[in-house]
Formats: C-alpha cells, structure tokens, sequence
C-alpha cells in the first residue's frame, strides 16, 4: 500500500533538494604527506613512502564542487592525439561532465598551504628550505634527492579519508627559481625551452637551439617543432605516467595536481589530459604547449587555475630578448597564454612592485602575496578568476612546411 506524504514532509525534503542542487561548497579535507615520488635513471617512476607520525598534524583545504571533463579512457585520448600529430586529423573524443570537490581557490589560505606544497617540492623534507607544515611531515633522505638524481620529482599528499590524491610536482631548479641549483636544472632547461620558446629556444645567432627547425628570418618549421617536442621533451609522458601509478595506487580517489613553474605547466598539461583540478602557481604560458603535443581539447578547461603576478616577466611572457635575465640564464621563455583561468595579482600597479626575475619564486609568492588578503577592505581574500582574453603567443613568428619545401626544392639538402 503506498501511502501519501504530508504537504509539509514535501515541502521540507523538496527545500532540501533545492539546496543541495544549488550549494557550490563541499566538506572540507585533511591531508598528509603520504609519498614522495621520483624518476630513476632508467625512467622508471619510483615512490617513497613517508612513515605516519603518531604526533602528525593534518591539514584543511576547504573544498568547492568544479566542474571538469575527461576523456572517456586515456587509450582514447592518447589515440585522438596519435592521429592528429601523424596524420593531422581530428578523431571525435567523447568527453565526460564530471562535477568533484577540488580546491576553493577564492581562499587565500588554501592558496598559500599549495604554495607551500609545491615549495617543498624542490627540497628533501629536512632540508633548512623546507616549509615546516607539521610535526611527522618529514621523513629520511629519499630516492630522487640525491646529488646525482635528476628529472621529474615531488610528493604526493593524501586526505585522511583517502578520497583525494594531490600531486605536487617540481618546477625549474635554478637559483632564480628556488634558491639554488640541482642535477635536475640540465633536463630541467632542455624542457623549458622545448616547451616555451617560440622556435626551439633561437634567441640569437649565437644560441645552441635544442631543435633543428629554425627556417630564417622570424620563420620556423611546424610540423619539425612538434616533432622535436615529441621526442625529446621527457616530463609531460612521464606526468601521465605518474597519474596513472597513482590512479592504480588510489583508484577511488579524486585528484588534484599542483606545481610552481615548470611544474605548473606540467600539471596543467596532466590536468588537462585526464580532467584533474590544477592549482598553477608562476607558470609560464603553456597553452602553445599544450597545441604542440596534439593534446585534445576538452570543452572546457576551468578546472585549471593558475596564480601569478604582474611582476614576474616568467609567468607574464615578457622575459624575452638576448638581453633578458631568461636569456642570459640560458632560457627562452616565450609564451605567455594559459590554459584555463588565472587568478592575477596586480603587484606593479597595486603594490608598486618592478618587473623583475627575483619576484618569480614560489617563496616570494608564498610569504610576500599569500601572507594576506589581497583587498581586506572589500572582503577579497583573493582577486578573481578570469579567463584570459585576446592572448597571442609568438604573434611575430610564422609556422608552416618550411623543411620540406626546401628539400622538395633542393632535394640535394636533405
């Protein structure tokens, strides 16, 4: 027998409903330290596990539900994206609407506590630069910090109910960057500029370019850049790899991915590849990348959200010419657009800052951004996040089948 339910039982539940439907906020999330991840000299992947300290201190991230869209396998994805490089055609990829908590990035202290996440990254926790988060967080010297360690690097933190996976993963190790040098800012460099120079890092005549596709004048060959990219760019296929491991270690966890960087760019090209929440912090332009790799697009890449400044030439793709700091480091750092949406903190125009190299690190982000909110007197913990509009890399530079119009001229060259 069924039974009627009174009018205001159904009024009630019918509320409830309509404010669950509209309420945007998720339960907040603890997290430890859990791993530290690493590459070995045979590119395997290699995690260490942190012991739990009876004495570990957790940490909140307040959570917002962010919509996202994911290919409906990596298979697919990685398919779509094998016939657009080969055979430059667009394979129909169906993209799930996925709705997950991730990070509220409008809370400057969930902001700051990233920052720090990625900050430690570059170091071995113990290390005197290491960001104290807590008694427990740190452990022994692990596997990819030792001197003659280099690559791909970081640390993976999981929630307390093991529903979230954040993995931070290591930007450029120089001293501009972070302090200091390490064994990885070889491959580190070769990255940067495969993946951020406008035509295989030619600044001038006297730059050694990391690929042969150079074509004269402000003239380079698509097809070879993208090639190159392929081949010799080493970090994006092993970020894939790594969210992969952790999807296997974790398979019923939502992921995010942090960097500061270089380690920015990659997790945002991660994030987009498996429609995972990215907190990007200084990143340089990775959106011309991210085109390079063949990567296919989803409907909509809001799930990523970068956080930079006005006075960082990096992030803003302004530290360019034989005359810049990047290029007397021996970097081309010349894209400037970004995937997603960007939180930007006017720092020139608000804070009188100068446009200068030293303001890229993440500590400096970290102790002289994130210390405070940005606009008290409003209530703004943080500037807004906007997409960014009208952005052009490399407006100056024309691409096209340069090499194979000079061998099919000059078949003699080839």
């Amino acid at each position: 027998m069924l039974y009627a339910i009174p009018t205001v039982l159904r009024t009630l539940i019918a509320t409830f409903i309509w404010s669950k439907s509209i309420d945007n906020t998720a339960a907040p999330l603890r997290f430890h330290l859990r791993h530290e991840h690493a590459v070995s000299n045979d590119s395997r992947i290699v995690f260490s596990n942190i012991v739990p300290s009876f004495f570990e201190e957790s940490y909140q991230i307040s959570t917002t539900k962010v919509k996202a869209h994911r290919p409906t396998s990596f298979t697919a994805f990685s398919n779509a994206r094998t016939r657009s490089l080969r055979q430059a055609q667009t394979m129909p990829l169906h993209w799930a609407d996925v709705e997950v908590p991730g990070p509220d990035v409008q809370k400057r202290e969930n902001l700051q506590l990233l920052a720090k996440m990625t900050y430690n990254s570059y170091f071995a926790p113990g290390d005197k630069e290491w960001y104290e988060l807590g008694p427990g967080w740190n452990s022994s010297y692990p596997f990819g910090w030792e001197p003659d360690a280099d690559g791909f690097r970081g640390h993976i933190f999981v929630s307390e109910d093991n529903s979230t996976v954040v993995i931070s993963i290591k930007g450029t190790s120089a001293g501009w960057v972070a302090g200091g040098s390490s064994a990885t800012t070889k491959k580190d460099k070769i990255n940067d500029n495969l993946l951020f120079s406008c035509c295989c890092a030619r600044v001038g005549p006297t730059w050694s370019p990391v690929c042969d596709c150079y074509s004269g004048g402000y003239r380079c060959d698509q097809t070879c850049v993208e090639r190159s990219l392929i081949e010799e760019s080493l970090f994006y296929p092993i970020g894939t790899n790594l969210y992969n491991n952790i999807t296997y270690m974790y398979p019923d966890a939502n992921i995010w991915v942090t960097g500061h960087s270089l380690g920015g760019a990659l997790a945002s090209l991660v994030g987009v590849t498996f429609g995972a929440p990215v907190v990007a912090f200084e990143a340089p332009g990775e959106k011309m990348a991210a085109k390079r790799l063949h990567l296919p697009s989803p409907p909509s890449a809001q799930h990523i959200t970068h956080i930079y400044h006005t006075a960082d030439p990096v992030a803003m793709g302004t530290c360019t010419g034989i005359t810049s700091s990047c290029a007397i480091g021996g970097y081309a750092m010349e894209s400037r657009c970004h995937l997603g949406k960007s939180i930007l903190y006017d720092t020139v125009g608000k804070l009188d800052w100068s446009v200068d190299i030293r303001t890229h690190p993440i500590k400096v982000v970290i102790e002289k951004i994130l210390n405070e909110d940005w606009d008290p007197e409003n209530g703004v913990e943080v500037p807004a996040a906007e997409e960014e509009k009208d952005c052009v890399d490399c407006f100056n530079w024309e691409y096209g089948d340069y090499k194979n119009l000079t061998r099919h001229k000059f078949p003699h060259w080839a």
